[in-house]
Formats: C-alpha cells, sequence, structure tokens
C-alpha cells in the first residue's frame, strides 16, 4: 500500500520506563541493542542492558540518592543512554545538560535545577572542576566519573548478590506521573526553561512515534541531551529497533555510516541538506552530475507507473551511505521541499516530522506509506492537534493536548501558567491542518515580522527560498524600521564572487515575491552564526 492511509503499526503499550526496558529486555534477551567500547563494536544484548541498568540503579541508590535530581554531561555514548536508564528507574529525575555550553551556564543550571549529582565524561573535566571550586552547594554535589562505569556496574551487582533490592522496591513507587527528566530547552531567544516532563510523556511518545513509522537498524547522530533523539532512536530501540550504533563524533558520519549500514537515521534539517548537498558535490567533482540527473528524470517517469529501481540506478550514491540508508526521520526546525524530494527521487525517504520540548518531544510525523511532501505529518496518537483562531488561509497558533504534554516548567508556575489554554499546550508555532489531517508549519509566533504598515509576514518562508542560493551557508530575516532586514552568512571560499552575485540575485527574489515581502536590507557576515548544539541559530543574538 503506497501513499494511502493504512492501521497504525501494533506496538505494546508501556506507561512507564521500566516497563519500556523491561519490554525490551523481554522480547529480545538474547539481541543486539547497542554497542559499546573504544571502536563502538562491543554488541550489548537487551538483556544486558536491562542487568546494567539495574545494577548503575542499585549503585546510584546506594549513595543515598533516591528521589534526587542527577545531571549527566557528556558526549554520545552506550553509557550516556545507560546512565539515563538507571536514573530514571531508580526513582531519580535525569538532568541532561549540553557539555559545550559555557561553565558559567552549566553552573546556572546545575544550580537551577537542585542537582545531587552529575555523571560526566571525560570531555567534560573542566567543566567539573570548574563546578568544585565554586562555593557550596556544588561541594555537595556526588561527582561521578563515567570513565568508572563498569566499577559502579560491579559494585551495584555485589550489592544485588548480597540481598540489596532497593531497585525493586523503588520500582513499584513508578508510575506515568513520576518525574523522569528536567530538560533546559535550547535557547535561540536566549531564555532556558525547565520542561518537567513524566515517565509517561516519554513512554507515550516512543510508543505514538513507533505506531506511526517503523525503522530497523539505525544511526544514532543527534546529541543525547537533545529529545529527539530520544522518542525517535534511543527509547525506541527498547520496542522495535535492533543494532542501534551511537555517533559520538559528526565529523565521522560518512565513515560510520560505511562501517556499520545503518537503514535510518533521525536528524535536524541542517544534517540532511548537508548530506543532500555531499551527494550532489560529489556528482560535481567527478563530472556525473548530468548523469545523476538523467537516472533522476528516469526513476520519475518509470515511479509514475509504480515501478521503483532507485536503489539500482543509484547504487553508486547508496555505497557511500553503507547501501542500506533508506529512511531519515526529520525534525527538529524547517526543512526545505525540494531536498526532502531530492531525497526521495534517490531512494531515501525523508520522514519530516513537528516536535517540541514540551511534548516529549515528537507531536506529528509523516508516515512510511502516507506522507506528503512539505508537511510534518499526521498527529501522533498520543495527542491531538489544533489551530487556534486560524486566519483566512487556516493559519494560527499550534496547539496540542495529549500525554505527552509535559507536567510544566520546574520552579516557573507563571510561565506553566501562561504556557496553557485549559488542557491545550500554546507551542508558539504557527501552522495549517489541511483537509487530510497533515499539519504544516508556516512560522515561528515570536519570529513573526510586523511590518510598519502592519503586514505579517513569516521570516521562515522567506530564508527557505533565499536558503536555496547555493553560495548560502547561512540566512535569517528580521524587521529593522520597519522592513525586511536579511542577514547572509556566505560560502565566499568556493563562491568568491557571491557578494556580487547576492546583489542580483536578491533584485530577482523581489521581483518574485509581494511587496510586503521584498528585501529591504542585506548584511553580511564575515563569521558564522552563533548556534545551538542542534544547529539552530540564535537569533536573539543577531538584532
Amino acid at each position: 500500500m503506497k501513499n494511502k492511509p493504512y492501521p497504525l503499526y501494533d506496538i505494546p503499550q508501556v506507561h512507564t520506563l521500566r516497563e519500556l526496558v523491561e519490554n525490551g529486555r523481554k522480547n529480545g534477551e538474547f539481541v543486539t541493542a547497542f554497542y559499546r567500547g573504544k571502536n563502538n563494536d562491543q554488541p550489548v544484548t537487551f538483556g544486558n542492558c536491562s542487568r546494567i541498568i539495574e545494577a548503575l540503579g542499585t549503585y546510584l541508590l546506594s549513595l543515598g540518592l533516591h528521589s534526587s535530581h542527577i545531571a549527566i554531561i557528556g558526549e554520545n555514548s552506550t553509557e550516556w543512554v545507560l546512565s539515563f536508564l538507571a536514573i530514571t528507574n531508580s526513582g531519580n529525575a535525569v538532568v541532561p545538560l549540553d557539555r559545550l555550553l559555557p561553565c558559567e551556564d552549566l553552573a546556572e543550571l546545575v544550580l537551577h535545577s537542585d542537582c545531587k549529582a552529575i555523571i560526566y565524561s571525560d570531555k567534560s573535566k573542566k567543566t567539573i572542576e570548574f563546578l568544585q571550586g565554586l562555593k557550596k552547594p556544588y561541594k555537595a554535589i556526588k561527582y561521578i566519573p563515567l570513565s568508572e562505569f563498569d566499577r559502579y556496574v560491579a559494585d551495584g551487582e555485589r550489592l544485588i548478590e548480597n540481598g540489596n533490592t532497593q531497585f525493586k522496591s523503588v520500582g513499584k513507587t513508578i508510575d506515568k506521573d513520576t518525574l523522569a527528566t528536567i530538560v533546559y530547552t535550547s535557547g535561540t531567544t536566549g531564555k532556558m526553561k525547565g520542561v518537567m516532563l513524566s515517565h509517561g510523556n516519554l513512554a507515550s511518545d516512543t510508543v505514538g512515534a513507533c505506531q506511526n513509522a517503523i525503522a530497523e537498524n539505525a544511526q544514532l547522530l543527534l546529541p543525547l541531551h537533545h529529545t529527539f533523539a530520544w522518542s525517535s532512536q534511543m527509547l525506541a530501540a527498547f520496542i522495535y529497533i535492533r543494532d542501534l550504533h551511537i555517533s559520538g563524533n559528526l565529523k565521522h558520519i560518512l565513515r560510520d555510516f560505511q562501517r556499520n549500514c545503518p537503514q535510518n537515521v533521525a536528524a535536524v534539517p541542517l544534517m540532511v541538506d548537508m548530506l543532500y548537498k555531499a551527494i550532489w558535490d560529489t556528482a560535481n567533482s567527478n563530472n556525473s552530475a548530468k548523469k545523476l540527473n538523467r537516472a533522476i528524470r528516469l526513476s520519475r517517469f518509470l515511479m509514475y507507473f509504480g515501478i521503483d529501481v532507485k536503489r539500482r540506478l543509484f547504487r553508486r550514491v547508496h555505497r557511500n551511505f553503507g547501501d542500506k540508508l533508506s529512511l531519515i526521520i526529520c525534525g527538529g526546525a524547517a526543512l526545505d521541499t525540494e531536498t526532502e524530494k531530492g531525497l526521495y527521487d534517490i531512494g531515501i525517504q525523508v520522514l519530516t516530522g513537528y516536535g517540541i520540548t514540551e511534548c516529549s518531544p515528537i507531536v506529528t510525523v509523516n508516515r512510511n506509506n502516507y506522507y506528503k511532501f512539505g508537511s510534518v505529518g499526521l498527529p501522533l496518537p498520543c495527542n491531538r492537534i489544533k489551530i487556534d483562531h486560524p486566519d483566512a488561509n487556516g493559519i494560527g497558533e499550534i496547539m496540542v493536548a495529549g500525554s505527552n504534554v509535559m507536567l510544566g516548567y520546574y520552579k516557573d508556575p507563571q510561565a506553566t501558567k501562561e504556557a496553557f489554554d485549559g488542557e491545550w499546550f500554546k507551542t508558539g508555532d504557527y501552522g495549517r491542518i489541511d483537509k487530510d489531517g497533515f499539519l504544516f508549519i508556516t512560522g515561528r509566533k515570536k519570529n513573526l515580522i510586523i511590518l510598519s504598515n502592519g503586514e505579517n509576514v513569516m521570516p521562515e518562508e522567506l530564508e527557505m527560498k533565499l536558503g536555496r542560493l547555493e553560495y548560502v551557508v547561512d540566512v535569517i530575516c528580521y524587521e529593522e524600521n520597519g522592513k525586511i532586514t536579511a542577514e547572509f552568512y556566505l560560502d565566499e571560499e568556493h563562491f568568491p564572487d557571491a557578494r556580487n552575485r547576492l546583489t542580483e540575485d536578491i533584485a530577482k527574489f523581489n521581483r518574485s515575491m509581494p511587496p510586503q515581502k521584498n528585501i529591504h536590507g542585506v548584511k553580511i557576515r564575515d563569521i558564522p552564526f552563533e548556534k545551538t548544539t542542534t544547529m539552530k541559530i540564535k537569533r536573539y543574538l543577531t538584532k
């Protein structure tokens, strides 16, 4: 069945992360879940995951960490994943922190979240030394280096062998409403808030994502402190993913693809754009771009008759990505539809989705065999969506209600109150829903440009079109003196004439757009935009 509605996939219903881990053990005791080791080549079965989580959780409880907040600061690794699950499954709450944040910012978040312990990697030692050099309460925090991970597990196993049943006892107190994590939003607007997510929030979102789209062996590229990595891959592994390879360094993406041969990855749009650009850069460098274009036209013609030969036609392209990559789950920001269609043409389907941290995070996603280019898909079964006060085009603020919606903001009842209208969470994003229930994102409420004549313009639309210029690395648009300014960072290394071309291309752009969407000011940066670790531009630093 192709591109038509069909039943949701039959997925086990779990209500807590304890149940999720048990589901993985029960259905795959001897099946490889993750890989460990220096070369990421030592298999860890679901059965071993369950035992390690229990042992590490027992160790944490033995340190007096009961219903405590425990931070993790470190790069992607299987140890990070197992620590996350040991914390949450021992009745504690995990606070995943971005290790690339400045030390002062991390110190503020550790203090705000009331952390009693920090699990950290070797690469985060400077941050830990900074924290340990501060006054109380930082000196009272327990600092737990991941370098001794195996020792903690061994200590926990000995405690269990000697009759310690704390971990099992705590399990009886965990339910869907138990706090599992406090996640600090990425801060594209400069203000970070602690989003409280429960076991039920995370479990329902993961189950809902798995009901909508099925994947197989995967490569995890996203930073693990980002919630999109959880429901799409890390937690989904305990439901349907086998052989999840965790990338610790994005510099080695192609090497990891070729070594691990993943069938799917989850990525943010910038990663997808880079992958698509790499395909065409390779074609241009070996003078095969014309051949690639001819193959795409042939593929489209055959697909019109239901004949799919993409894997054979583009065999050389697929070899660069391990020969099995066929699915990319994309979220976190808007993806250019041209990129989405272009990858589909060569046999890599992009399932775009929409999510927000406060919703655990996935809200909608396209399905394997039911999708619309340009949309972010259909709502997960765990939530409902609606458009608040839609305009004549059906566009308004997206609102979400369901079991994946957060408990609230940590220590900020006023912000929590302002974020809800009854049971409906106000996302701050604008969009529309078509007659088939597919959601289309049009922009971010806080980015809305209000011109001096009262016209409203979504900058994301302009940025998408301007970003297609081959020499543009990044662009953002905003209001300045009542008119629209576009600020660019250009690839002048490969396109030395980029500045001259930009003047001409802006004039063409303005002729193709209605007057209210014309660009009146142009700025060119000498350095890249500062971004979050999920590769979103920090807009508040540019105006």
